[in-house]
């Protein structure tokens, strides 16, 4: 899996380095406004708010959006999905395991969309390799993937199936 990951890095960061100037710049200029603009309109409607800690690891990662993913990275300037959602809950004094994969075997499992509550892990794909903080009204904050920054994203167009979510 880590081989066929990499390969699909690889690929992107070959696409990415084919751009001309001018498309990378309206790239990054679409990626900047897309991010901006789901802060601006995200509808976090009258979900169950956060409490205790994961609302504080949700203020915590809230006050990272626009901050750029990178592979691997684990803040402050960058950060991965596992990797925004465990420095969020250190913020908050909890400590959680570093992967999603790992993140997913910890807590309380919610299996029903409609009993997440603001500051829940929430995890999709089948290998469970995104993970992201549950946002209210059917939204998470995440790190998306390469080329992108942290944001706001309605979890059914995340491209993968979302598979549970975890109660810290």
């Amino acid at each position: 899996k880590k081989k066929e990951v990499q390969g699909k890095l690889a690929e992107a960061q070959r696409l990415l380095n084919s751009l001309t100037a001018a498309e990378k710049a309206a790239l990054a200029a679409e990626q900047a406004r897309a991010s901006r603009a789901s802060a601006d309109r995200v509808q976090l409607g009258n979900s169950t708010p956060a409490s205790g800690r994961a609302g504080a690891a949700f203020s915590a990662a809230q006050s990272k959006v626009g901050t750029p993913y990178v592979y691997g990275a684990t803040g402050p300037s960058s950060y991965d999905c596992s990797g925004l959602t465990s420095w969020a809950y250190a913020q908050a004094g909890v400590g959680i395991p570093r992967t999603s994969e790992a993140q997913a075997n910890i807590g309380t499992r919610i299996y029903s969309q409609s009993q997440l509550q603001v500051g829940d892990l929430v995890f999709f794909f089948n290998d469970l390799h995104h993970v992201g903080l549950y946002a209210g009204n059917g939204q998470t904050l995440h790190a998306p993937r390469p080329g992108t920054a942290v944001r706001y994203e309605s979890m059914s167009t995340i491209g993968g199936p979302f598979m549970f979510g975890i109660r810290v």
